[in-house]
Order: structure tokens, then sequence, then C-alpha cells
């Protein structure tokens, strides 16, 4: 079975050989991709990716010519990828490649979509509140119990991925977006490996730039079957508020 690996990167030069071996370590029988999305780096992280390329044709580069975000990066890969089953992952090695098996196993048992869950996370306090809220909101907003909707470590089948489509911070509603497209989504508790090399590339207002696309996401999802609803709401409300002016 072919498997394809959609990578981001932003500034992940140390981490990217060690990463390509591990992956290629852990994939078993199975023939694979890498597709590796430079999302703007300034690093060197492209010299390091072409030479990859270079030495292995099962590796494709894509370059942005500047910083567009991880939900359009994620978004080109899938545009392309070709395998049966794609897995996203972050390029800083902190997701552990030898989990992809578990992955695999668990999207067999019938689901369309495999999530991990950084149960115990290698991160400071000021990351790991921002998130446990942000898990909170999304799960009750879209009534889809996960524990980590934002873990990058994620495998779906192919079909899956070619109907997103993905922009702004809406790659952390990936789970919620498929669940309304009446795909299965399951959970797996993955390792969360601390940090190697560099510095994280987010900050908080990546949360705030996130709620936007909650409700964007909310009302797409909620709506996607009767869009008429949604207008006929706002047009009536409109109604009685010009009324009520008027009168």
């Amino acid at each position: 079975m072919l498997l394809s690996f959609v990578i981001p990167v932003l500034n992940e030069a140390e981490s990217l050989q060690q990463l390509y071996k591990e992956i290629l370590g852990n994939l078993g029988e199975h023939s694979y991709e890498i597709i590796f999305v430079d999302d703007g780096s300034k690093d060197g992280s492209f010299g390091v990716m072409t030479d990859l390329a270079a030495q292995d044709k099962q590796v494709r580069v894509i370059k942005f010519r500047r910083n567009f975000g991880k939900a359009a990066a994620l978004q080109k890969g899938f545009e392309i990828a070709c395998g049966e089953v794609v897995f996203t992952m972050d390029a800083d090695l902190q997701d552990n490649p030898a989990e992809i098996s578990a992955f695999l196993e668990k999207l067999n048992q019938g689901y369309d979509m495999v999530s991990g869950w950084k149960k115990k996370r290698r991160d400071p306090w000021h990351k790991k509140l921002p998130s446990r809220l942000f898990n909170s909101v999304t799960a009750r907003t879209f009534k889809l119990k996960l524990n980590d909707y934002n873990c990058g470590f994620k495998a779906y089948r192919r079909e899956l991925v070619k109907e997103l489509y993905l922009y702004g911070e809406m790659h952390r509603y990936i789970p919620a977006l498929a669940n309304s497209l009446g795909y299965r989504i399951g959970e797996i508790a993955v390792q969360h490996r601390a940090r190697q090399h560099g510095k994280s590339k987010y900050g908080l207002e990546r949360y705030l730039r996130g709620f936007f696309d909650l409700l964007t996401v909310r009302m797409v999802t909620h709506y996607i079957k009767s869009p008429l609803y949604l207008f006929g709401r706002i047009g009536l409300i409109s109604t009685i508020l010009g009324s009520v002016i008027t009168f």
C-alpha cells in the first residue's frame, strides 16, 4: 500500500534529515511518498529538502514564496498526494514515526481518519493551557468528542483529503469538517517528544485567529445541507430589526 506523508516545514533545517530517516525506518512493507511543503523558510530548510529529493525520487518538495500558514501547506500537499492513506506530521521531530503502524491499525477498524492525542505533552504550561481550552470549546461546539483536535499527527483515507479545502487556521478543525461530510473519526494516544532543535513557530495569536475560523467552520458544518436556513434566519432577523426601527 502506498502511504503519503504531507509535512509542512517552517525553519526546521536541523530536523529534516532525521525525520526522513525515521519515516523510512517505520514503513514496514509499505511503499511511500514524502511531500515536504516549505512554508516560507529562511534557515536553509529548502536546501535540505531538495538534497533529499535529489537522493530519493519518492521525495517531493513544494516551495511557497512566503509564509502562507499550515492550512495552505496541508491543502497543497493534499492536492498532489497519491497514497491510499495520507499522513500529516510536524517537521520538528516531536511526532514519532514509530507510531505509523498504530494509525494504520486504527484505520483498519473502520475509521476514515485517525487523529493523534498528545496525552502527555512536552510543552510549557503557556502552551498547554490554551490548547486544553481550545479542545474543550471545539469539542462542545461540534459535538465530536476528541481529546486533541490540534495534534498534527493524523492519518486519512485518500478520498477524505480530496474533499477538503483548507485556508486560514482551518487545519485545526479538520476532524469537524470530516465528520460533517459523513466520515468516521477515531483517535489514538501518541508520544509527544521534546523539541530537539529550534523553537516553536506558534504563539497565542494563532488561537485568536483560529476563533474566527471556528465560527466559519461552525456555519459551514451546521448549514452544509440547508444553506437557505442560514440566510433565511438572517433575513428574518433583519426584517424584524428593520420593522422595529421603522416603527
